[in-house]
């Protein structure tokens, strides 16, 4: 009897306003929730609908936004900044109109990438590269900056390293105006990038989301060797929250977090950086930790003043000059000079937001409608004094949403979509 108010009170708010793309493709899944066996478990119900779903059914993003090869680091890195996405497939100029799609792109530029190439421009030589001045280091100098030694051990009392007008004097050097999207080629995780075709399965997609860390999945049109979409952890949480008021969604959404073992991380096992401590720590964690998001930690206590994620490493290049200020750039320098800037040139934006937390005892439904309408990619869990007791990611709410079956990928990764030589899994 309950079952049937829950379905009348599903229909009714659907039929009551118009269906979204991911409110119908609920309903796809909610059709075919019905009709499993019913002896199997909710979380085999899930995996047996996901997997009958092809990923072609997936609302098509509405930008295909893709970065030429020779097009320079400033550009991409407007680009991904005027679009509000992290990352971009980019097209080798040189390949010819009727190449292969392995040919056509030579990998995903993302902020982590152009992370790295920051520290890059940072950091003194090591062991994996030459002794002499590096390209970076010598155009650096040519540009009128010293080369910014000890990234590697830096703490409170390194922070003067990061000077206020280091990235100033960095994005205004020919060096960084030179600087192309294939030259940092080596730093994309993906080359050129592990895709999937349209008739592969939600809960491939979902999988390479969650378990296997992928922030984005792009899918190909292998007629005419291009990319027809790429689904994001962001959109997945997307879907989700359409999905309100369908019995599959609300059997899962309704749990506490703690029922379903998040968060994950324990505070010990947090990745954290003092405010005190240089910004460039905090990317350099993230990127070392393959973390997306770091918080910043006030000095003497546990409480987070703010959150720094991959994404904000465009604050360092698109807006340098609001640091010049400052003797050093700290984390807490970083955090208040980019509110600061958009205050006065954004209306909207996860940063503006401050610190996003929830609490162990709040649901999974919960949880989701806030980081959609947020826009945010991790809340942070606190208990009743506002310390930090954990964190929770999309990539954490999409892997409680389904398992991976045994030999489910068999040698999907080494067999079906060769890598090149230079690819880093």
């Amino acid at each position: 009897m309950a079952m049937a108010s829950v379905q009348l009170g599903r229909q009714s708010s659907i039929q009551d306003s118009p269906r979204s793309p991911e409110a119908k493709l609920g309903m796809q899944v909610e059709d075919l929730w019905d009709v499993q066996e019913p002896e199997l478990s909710p979380n085999e119900k899930l995996n047996a609908c996901f997997e009958s779903i092809p990923v072609s059914a997936f609302p098509i993003a509405p930008q295909g936004i893709e970065i030429k090869s020779d097009a320079s680091l400033a550009d991409a890195v407007q680009i991904l900044a005027q679009n509000k996405i992290l990352s971009a497939p980019v097209v080798d100029v040189d390949a010819p109109e009727d190449a292969t799609w392995m040919d056509r792109y030579i990998g995903i530029v993302e902020f982590a990438g152009i992370a790295v190439w920051i520290l890059q421009q940072s950091e003194p030589s090591s062991p994996r590269s030459p002794s002499s001045p590096s390209g970076a280091e010598s155009a650096i100098a040519a540009n009128g900056m010293a080369s910014v030694a000890g990234l590697g051990a830096l703490g409170p009392e390194g922070a003067s390293i990061t000077s206020g007008d280091f990235f100033e004097a960095l994005t205004s050097s020919e060096f960084y105006k030179n600087t192309k999207v294939r030259d940092i080629s080596g730093s994309f995780r993906w080359a050129p990038f592990l895709a999937l075709q349209k008739s592969n399965t939600f809960l491939t997609m979902l999988l390479l989301l969650s378990k296997y860390k992928m922030k984005s999945v792009p899918v190909l049109d292998l007629d005419d060797g291009k990319i027809d979409n790429i689904i994001t952890q962001s959109a997945v949480i997307h879907m989700l929250a359409e999905c309100t008021g369908l019995h599959w969604f609300e059997s899962w959404g309704s749990k506490k977090l703690s029922e379903i073992g998040l968060p994950t991380m324990s505070t010990k096992e947090m990745i954290t950086v003092y405010e005190d401590e240089p910004v460039l720590q905090a990317f350099k964690l993230m990127r070392k930790k393959r973390i997306g998001g770091i918080p910043v930690i006030e000095r003497g206590g546990g409480k987070a003043i703010g959150n720094i994620s991959l994404r904000d490493v465009q604050f360092l290049l698109t807006a340098p000059d609001i640091y010049r200020d400052y003797r050093s750039i700290t984390a807490k320098n970083f955090l208040i000079a980019v509110r600061n800037y958009l205050e006065k040139h954004e209306k909207r934006s996860p940063m503006l937001s401050g610190m996003i937390t929830c609490k162990r005892d709040e649901t999974v439904k919960e949880l989701i409608q806030k980081l959609d309408t947020e826009k945010i990619q991790r809340v942070y869990v606190v208990d009743d004094d506002g310390s930090l007791e954990g964190v929770i990611t999309l990539r954490d709410i999409i892997s409680r949403l389904v398992h991976e079956p045994r030999g489910y990928f068999g040698d999907f990764f080494d067999g079906v979509l060769p890598l090149p030589e230079n690819s880093r899994v």
